[in-house]
């Protein structure tokens, strides 16, 4: 009940009208100038050196360490196949979740893929909100999270709530027993960050030598990919958009 009142009142306050990345509003520019200029500031003391450590890691533990939480995502992927009427990718998700949970020990290995069981698109609840017609709202930037709108927070938010493996580690209690704690589902977040960021090392230094004006660059980035993503224009082998071939390059 909780779930169905959230997204209704999150319908409820989107306008319907589909508004296309190009024409997205900066409706606070000025502030959004400067949380990206703190995020930034964060990235460089912060989360980009423990990349840089992260990634003195062999790229088989890093590699494991990818399938795993790819494995996790699928809980968040299933409803939104769902929800968005993509049932045979729900059922493949389903299936892959179920093989590389067992035989893949806990999503380390990726079995499915051999057993010829294909990746199906990543879906969230910002794109399920696309898909029902809800448009992005204002362009804003989030502290530490990084560029948005009020879709995708929305869709974030409701991405806790609807999220099995948020049930089961920082929700309540579950039919199953205990839930596995706070700790659990906030460090695998925490390792999803830095996962993230490892894998973007060299794209985002060269983003920054390259662009005259970088707030614009990672707009126009983010809102390019967020556009795939609801149209599913170009299959993601992770999460990230690391492609399987770019993935083994990475030392």
């Amino acid at each position: 009940m909780k779930k169905t009142f959230l997204i209704i009142a999150f319908l409820t306050v989107f306008n319907s009208k589909t508004i296309y990345a190009a024409d997205l509003p900066d409706c606070s520019e000025s502030i959004n100038r400067a949380v990206f200029s703190f995020n930034m500031t964060v990235d460089k003391y912060f989360f980009k050196p423990i990349a840089e450590v992260y990634n003195v890691l062999p790229v088989e533990i890093r590699s494991g360490i990818n399938n795993a939480l790819l494995n996790i995502d699928s809980t968040l992927s299933v409803p939104n196949q769902i929800l968005q009427g993509n049932f045979g990718e729900a059922v493949i998700s389903v299936s892959r979740f179920a093989i590389n949970s067992t035989i893949g020990i806990l999503g380390l290995f990726d079995p499915a893929t051999a057993l010829g069981i294909e990746k199906t698109n990543r879906e969230d609840f910002g794109q399920t909100l696309a898909v029902w017609g809800v448009g992005h709202g204002c362009y804003a930037v989030v502290p530490f999270l990084g560029p948005s709108s009020p879709r995708d927070a929305a869709g974030r938010i409701l991405g806790i709530y609807g999220d099995y493996f948020y049930m089961i580690s920082a929700g309540d209690k579950t039919a199953f027993g205990e839930n596995l704690g706070d700790t659990v589902y906030w460090a695998t977040k925490g390792t999803e960050i830095i996962n993230f960021r490892s894998q973007n090392i060299k794209s985002s230094e060269n983003l920054e030598k390259n662009s005259l004006d970088l707030y614009s660059a990672y707009k126009s980035l983010y809102l390019q990919r967020r556009e795939n993503l609801v149209k599913n224009v170009k299959r993601s082998e992770n999460q990230y958009g690391t492609s399987e071939d770019e993935w083994k390059k990475i030392r």
